[in-house]
């Protein structure tokens, strides 16, 4: 339901006393219930990008929680807001909570996948991020990338789910009521492909990323706001006045691949216009969910793994975070899509590349969905698989007032209409960056990755998410 344009849950009751036996009318019960769940599966809409077709039942999801993301109250949000969804709208679940770093990466890489329909994430987006790369290190990358991603916010840094939240035509909200937003798209069960970009680093194993690569004011923020992590998503507010009060430079070469004109409006690089590879419904045909006496969660609404409480993205000592540790297998053969874009990084750029000019910069900020944070809308024009990188960057020079009044315009997407003069926008295909300062701080989807020269390509609709 919806009040105030935010979603809210009601409850109506309906009682069956047609008969004398108990037991009778609570068959009739569950077969009226029953009816109104399939009636709403069947339902399909014409919202532009997204193909929605029935959600064939029941679908065996594996749920993984952080408990000590954002202020730590995953486990409760789960309680008291999701598994009473999961559970009204017949989506049985197997809960994992996160034990380490890199756990949810491990195992989903080993996991026997065949056994799950959907992988649903509820964290911030750095367990999103491990789940990622843990499916495109797998032998059946190819497979099981197409896995049914679902996200629910339970971190600070809860990007994706604003985004998915904004891209449903949904008035903007934050907190518990995106949450609730987010359980009932995924309750819906509905399925878009998502574009991913392949990063490289000088000496690092290549990452997958979903969501963002920052390099100055926006990764310093992103690191060193880990501090304020018990304000929630707070804390990016402080950061942010924080990094103003003390305001820096950072050189470097930024040089990228414009997105043609002609082509921004067709398919993103990996996409396909065939029927079979259509956003379709929470079960894709590759993974009929189908009845079976070992199947985890047909019997019970969940069950649970792994009872402890230790944090996923846990903080090595206080303040400033380390860089993400390549997993056990980072050696191993390299999975995952072809790079046919980007020449090695100790070559120079193709003579198509644009090469900026300036050296001296404040951010470098490269966008695949539209969302940076909760409450701000990074690159409005951005939609799930639009096969497009949306680069930003400041140039220095900028004062102090400006770039606060950028980033509160930030908040509504209206940044890019400011005319500041200091502010750069192109859409790309692909992008290097070459710091030349000698200290500074790189992020992929919020976690600190080693510094140094970098670059990366969009694979446009390679994943499948959830977005109802």
């Amino acid at each position: 339901m919806s009040s105030g344009g935010s979603r809210q849950r009601a409850e109506q009751r309906f009682r069956v006393a047609t008969l004398q036996d108990p037991r009778a009318n609570l068959e009739e019960a569950e077969r009226w219930a029953r009816a109104v769940r399939e009636r709403a599966a069947r339902q399909q809409y014409l919202r532009p990008g997204v193909f929605f077709s029935e959600v064939r039942r029941p679908c065996r999801v594996m749920l993984l929680v952080n408990p000590q993301s954002g202020k730590g109250q995953a486990l409760a949000l789960y309680n008291s807001h999701i598994q009473p969804m999961l559970t009204e709208a017949g989506v049985p679940h197997t809960l994992v909570i996160t034990e380490r770093q890199n756990h949810a990466r491990e195992l989903v890489r080993e996991a026997d996948l065949s056994q799950w329909d959907a992988l649903v994430i509820m964290s911030g987006d750095g367990l999103l991020f491990e789940v990622i790369n843990g499916l495109l290190e797998r032998a059946d990358w190819e497979e099981a990338i197409h896995t049914p991603l679902g996200i629910l916010p339970g971190g600070s840094g809860n990007a994706l789910a604003a985004s998915i939240h904004h891209y449903s035509g949904a008035t903007p909200v934050t907190s518990e009521e995106l949450l609730v937003s987010c359980g009932f798209l995924l309750c819906k069960g509905l399925v878009s492909r998502m574009d991913l970009a392949s990063v490289h680093l000088s000496s690092s194993p290549r990452l997958f990323s979903f969501l963002s690569l920052a390099w100055g004011f926006v990764a310093d923020v992103d690191v060193e706001s880990e501090k304020y992590r018990h304000v929630g998503a707070a804390r990016f507010t402080v950061g942010t006045l924080v990094r103003l009060a003390s305001l820096r430079v950072y050189r470097g070469r930024l040089a990228y691949l414009p997105v043609p004109d002609e082509e921004y409006e067709g398919e993103g690089d990996g996409g396909s216009g065939n029927d079979a590879d259509r956003p379709s419904s929470f079960c894709p045909a590759s993974l009929l969910c189908r009845p079976s006496a070992d199947s985890p969660g047909q019997n019970a609404a969940r069950h649970t793994f792994h009872n402890s409480c230790n944090s996923n993205n846990s903080l090595k000592g206080r303040g400033r975070r380390e860089a993400t540790p390549p997993s056990r297998h980072a050696h191993r053969a390299p999975t995952g899509p072809p790079d046919s874009l980007l020449p090695p990084l100790d070559q120079p750029v193709p003579g198509d590349w644009v090469v900026v000019q300036e050296e001296d910069f404040v951010l470098m900020l490269a966008m695949y969905q539209s969302h940076l944070a909760e409450d701000l809308l990074a690159a409005p024009d951005s939609t799930l698989d639009d096969g497009a990188i949306h680069l930003f960057y400041v140039r220095a020079g900028i004062s102090r007032t400006a770039l606060l009044r950028l980033f509160l315009a930030m908040e509504k997407g209206t940044h890019l209409t400011t005319n500041c003069q200091h502010l750069a926008y192109a859409r790309v295909r692909a992008l290097r960056l070459e710091p030349f300062s000698p200290k500074g701080v790189l992020t992929v989807d919020g976690e600190v990755v080693e510094y140094g020269p970098v670059q990366a390509q969009v694979h446009g609709g390679l994943a499948r998410l959830i977005t109802g």
